[in-house]
């Protein structure tokens, strides 16, 4: 094997897990917030396809790929208010109606688009990159990690800012009694509707984000159905990093390169079918709960709607 290949294949398995990994770190990131405060966020992957949708259609008319995030992200945190009403407001059930927005959203954003664009597929020009002086001249990492837009590095400051969020002021500890003791937060005269409903919304926005990453950078065009499951990986994703962002982070990388892997074969000119490689990802999603489900911590009131007064 030489050098060239080598190099080659792992410069582009690398960019490819930033790219392919970045969106499913958001989505999981938002699930991890929405978890911590006690509400099982199915409706992950409607979030995410409609921000697809949305930041997708805005920077196409704008020609601005920030319009087109923030559209993604107000996009995907409109889907999240529904939930919030239906689920933490009116304590209806959060997994029927988490694949019920899911649904909703896939048959929404299809028809739109049929509407829109009917069978075309229109695509962005490319995102301008933000090189980081000395760092992306590099070998192999360089062009890979240090020469990315902007985005991708504040979504890497989003992981270490909530971490620091989790772990280091009351609103982590606040979102951790939602959590677990809704009824101690409660006593001590916060909120727990507002805390949930604002830690919904917040992973429904970086869902949204997610999407619209994802249909603006990774693939600049959008296809119905697009996320093809990434908001399913993302509740994975939460729920095995245990609470810990930064492991969540390497999770999301990991699926990533997963996903990217044909890319950099084909890159190395390895040629090798990609219903094999499609496989991957959800193998390695069946072998990580296989090895490691069991250890997954999840909040003693996740799932449960809380009343005030009730026991």
């Amino acid at each position: 094997m030489s050098a060239l290949f080598t190099e080659a294949f792992l410069t582009a398995l690398i960019l490819g897990a930033v790219t392919a990994g970045l969106p499913l770190m958001l989505a999981g990131l938002g699930e991890q917030i929405s978890e911590k405060a006690g509400v099982l966020n199915i409706g992950l992957e409607g979030m995410m396809l409609i921000g697809a949708y949305g930041g997708f259609l805005v920077a196409y008319g704008s020609g601005s790929i920030w319009l087109g995030f923030l559209a993604g992200a107000v996009g995907g945190a409109a889907v999240a208010a529904v939930m919030a009403v239906l689920c933490v407001g009116l304590g209806l059930n959060q997994i029927v109606i988490g694949i019920a927005l899911t649904l909703g959203a896939e048959g929404m954003t299809a028809l739109q688009h049929h509407f829109q664009f009917a069978q075309s597929y229109p695509r962005l020009p490319a995102v301008p990159t933000l090189p980081i002086p000395g760092l992306s001249s590099l070998p192999v990492i360089g062009p890979a990690l240090f020469d990315r837009p902007a985005i991708v590095y504040l979504a890497v400051a989003a992981v270490a800012v909530t971490s620091w969020v989790f772990r280091r002021t009351h609103l982590g500890l606040a979102l951790q009694a939602a959590g677990d003791k809704p009824a101690a937060l409660d006593a001590a005269g916060v909120g727990v509707v507002a805390i949930r409903s604002a830690a919904v919304l917040t992973a429904g926005a970086l869902a949204g984000l997610g999407g619209a990453f994802m249909s603006e950078v990774g693939a600049g065009i959008f296809v119905p159905f697009m996320t093809n499951g990434a908001g399913f990986i993302g509740i994975v994703l939460a729920m095995l990093a245990r609470g810990h962002p930064l492991w969540l982070l390497c999770g999301a990388v990991l699926f990533g390169a997963c996903l990217s892997i044909t890319t950099a074969l084909q890159v190395a000119g390895v040629d090798i079918p990609t219903d094999v490689i499609q496989m991957l990802p959800f193998a390695t999603v069946l072998l990580i709960l296989i090895l490691f489900g069991r250890r997954a911590a999840l909040p003693p009131a996740l799932g449960v709607h809380y009343v005030r007064g009730a026991r």
